[in-house]
């Protein structure tokens, strides 16, 4: 089985949810041919638990994972290695241009 390629988020669509685990919407970075991609948090779950891709977040110059975590109600939302309970480290990313 092969790796699951690692991409470095660096922008965010958030919503207007306050909870934490509906707070994001989109995740974005860049691709090495210096092109803008965006996917929806379900498709980047989706990515992970399927083991296509792994994603990381870059903070004070140390790189974190992006893992899948699960509220209390059962909900599946993104967050980084670094975050306790909220996707501080995500929501902390500019917003997505759409």
């Amino acid at each position: 089985m092969s790796m699951p390629r690692r991409h470095q988020i660096c922008r965010v669509g958030k919503s207007a949810f306050l909870n934490h685990h509906q707070r994001l919407r989109l995740v974005g970075g860049v691709n090495p041919d210096g092109a803008w991609w965006t996917i929806t948090e379900a498709a980047a779950i989706a990515g992970i638990e399927g083991k296509r891709w792994s994603f990381f977040v870059t903070h004070q110059g140390r790189q974190f994972d992006v893992i899948v975590a699960t509220s209390k109600y059962g909900s599946k939302y993104l967050m980084t290695t670094l975050d306790r309970l909220q996707p501080e480290g995500l929501l902390a990313l500019p917003e997505c241009r759409q």
